[in-house]
């Protein structure tokens, strides 16, 4: 209730401040093309992030001090803390950054969103920047209409830049016209007491706004106008760093447990931080006042040393937090812990990783990886054998020729529970995704979503076969019970190599050694089919016998060459390059028959 009010009061007190105030109007209108500069911008950079994002990800960010770097160069470029807090959470939704690395990044962007309040202060105020603004809009507008989409995002960041600079401009005129008409600093609050209310007053502002940015920058050009105090500022600019968290809160709503320790990180993070400028304001502005004159700040110019108290107070926020980063995690994962449901859903499919179409493919992809971690046990039982004995080194002729478990197995209710609404989630994203991903990677949507079809087929196929494969495993009749116990030993083979290749990562399977063992499971197929015609003519298993044989051996290849199209689609290799080179030696459907034929490897 009360949210659906705030909106109405806020559009309330600022027609009412706009009808009221000339002065008013034009800082309002800078605001606002201010902040839909940003948001052009972050379009700008969104149109950037396909390709080797996630690659760059993984490299940029596997130890602590790198994903500090990384959150602090990227803010740095484009200007946005909550762009850079959307990116890291749908990446660690996805499964492709650990919780510590995310935090790392969360640090860094902190530090990285103080380059803004440097810029502004040292040039912004200082340069008459609305004469960049009408170039930049004029070529950016130009670029947007283009159809290649890097040339529209290169157009949404030159005027994201040119609308930054303008509502910088207007609002730095609006504050000057104010001055004649009103003297805002008389409102000023003095000592602790004001440093605790404008506190306040930039947490509210940036909530509102969305944009600690926005807030700073409006901060800046107030306080260069002469329309707050320095040490009021200060508390704008401390309320700023602490309500900028709300865009983290905000992009947790969709992610899962781990988007949302991270989301609780970045609020602690900020709180701790902000509290620990506002009790040693004082040393802080000492500091402050020792650091200006050793790098030669001009003295007065007290926007340059706002700047400067921003980006200190996030240094030591960050000295003090980062050696304790590992016992934050590990407080985290107790608190918000994962809640495991009788019945399967998807891991890793939020929204929060729709955001990024890296992430979104990185993040299906893995959720076809767990969905293959759970039809295995379904597969493995359904072939009366145990998942560990299958992921061992046992030899499998031997172990399909031990007497069966005793007991059934129900394929169907283990289906429902464990696959069904699984697979329904990994539908359901695709679809979804299909809507924005960009039209060359249509493609590796269509193929994982087909990847996961097949592993759900070969499901389906085992449970169809399972009632012969029981009642002929132990069959008093050798030849049938050979036979099926081939067909397990087939289909377990597979199960192992994709095992290898998909959980455990082994080195040692690859795409051609999946294409070695489709060759061996042609040559099987063809001399499954030539037994077969020498049974029936030696009258060594009945016709019942035979035509159940058939139709079982027809689902169980179909599963081992469903299972094994999947495993390919799945598997990508560390190195780019490398993964390229194997796809083009991938053998073509007519080259493993040829080769099957032939009884040849390749």
């Amino acid at each position: 209730m009360l949210r659906r009010l705030l909106l109405p009061v806020i559009l309330v007190i600022l027609a009412y401040g706009l009808w009221l105030s000339p002065e008013f109007k034009e800082i309002s209108a800078g605001v606002a093309i201010f902040l839909f500069g940003m948001l052009s911008l972050e379009e700008g950079f969104k149109a950037f992030t396909g390709g080797r994002l996630e690659g760059l990800l993984r490299r940029s960010t596997d130890r602590l001090w790198k994903a500090l770097g990384f959150g602090v160069v990227t803010t740095t470029l484009m200007q946005s803390s909550s762009l850079v807090s959307v990116i890291t959470i749908s990446f660690l939704s996805a499964g492709l950054l650990g919780l510590a690395q995310g935090i790392g990044i969360i640090y860094g962007a902190n530090l990285g969103t103080t380059t803004g309040a440097w810029l502004v202060a040292g040039l912004g105020l200082k340069v008459k920047i609305a004469e960049y603004a009408m170039p930049m809009l004029v070529f950016g507008v130009i670029l947007l209409l283009q159809r290649s989409k890097t040339l529209r995002g290169g157009g949404y960041v030159l005027a994201g830049l040119g609308f930054i600079f303008l509502g910088i401009h207007y609002m730095k005129d609006g504050f000057e016209g104010f001055r004649s008409a009103i003297d805002l600093a008389q409102y000023a609050v003095p000592g602790i007491q004001g440093v605790l209310i404008y506190t306040l007053l930039g947490i509210l502002a940036t909530v509102v706004m969305q944009s600690s940015h926005a807030t700073l920058v409006l901060t800046l050009t107030a306080l260069a106008a002469g329309q707050i105090t320095y040490l009021n500022a200060l508390g704008l600019a401390i309320g700023a760093n602490v309500g900028t968290t709300i865009t983290a809160v905000l992009g947790a709503i969709g992610a899962n447990v781990e988007g949302r320790r991270l989301a609780a990180a970045h609020v602690l993070f900020n709180v701790v931080t902000g509290i620990v400028a506002i009790v040693f304001i004082q040393p802080f502005m000492v500091a402050v006042e020792h650091l200006a004159r050793w790098i030669h700040l001009p003295a007065g110019d007290y926007t340059l040393r706002l700047a400067l108290f921003h980006t200190l107070f996030n240094l030591v926020g960050i000295a003090l937090m980062l050696p304790f980063t590992e016992r934050l995690v590990c407080w985290l994962e107790r608190l918000f812990r994962v809640r495991r449901p009788a019945v399967v859903r998807a891991r890793y499919l939020h929204e929060a990783a729709l955001e990024v179409p890296d992430a979104a493919l990185a993040a299906l992809r893995k959720e076809v990886v767990h969905l293959f971690e759970q039809a295995f046990g379904i597969l493995a039982h359904g072939l009366n054998l145990h998942r560990e004995t299958i992921i061992s080194n046992f030899d499998l002729d031997r172990l399909v020729e031990a007497p069966p478990r005793l007991g059934d197995y129900d394929v169907e209710a283990h289906y429902d529970l464990r696959l069904k609404q699984l697979y329904s989630d990994i539908i359901d994203f695709a679809s979804r995704l299909r809507t924005t991903l960009p039209e060359k990677r249509a493609d590796e949507l269509y193929q994982l979503r087909n990847a996961a079809r097949g592993i759900v087929e070969a499901v389906k196929d085992v449970k169809h076969m399972r009632g012969n494969l029981v009642h002929y495993t132990s069959h008093e009749n050798p030849y049938i019970r050979a036979e099926y116990n081939r067909l397990r030993a087939m289909l377990a083979k597979v199960l192992r190599e994709l095992h290898r290749l998909l959980l455990e990562e082994d080195a040692d399977v690859t795409f051609l050694s999946l294409d070695r063992l489709k060759v061996e499971i042609r040559e099987m197929e063809k001399e499954q089919d030539e037994r077969l015609e020498q049974l029936i003519r030696a009258r060594r298993i009945t016709s019942l016998m035979a035509t159940s044989l058939m139709n079982d051996a027809g689902y169980a290849f179909d599963a081992a060459k469903a299972l094994i199209n999947s495993g390919q689609v799945l598997y990508r290799a560390e190195d780019e390059a490398e993964d390229e080179a194997e796809r083009a030696l991938q053998l073509e459907k007519d080259e493993i028959d040829r080769l099957a034929g032939r009884g040849g490897t390749p």
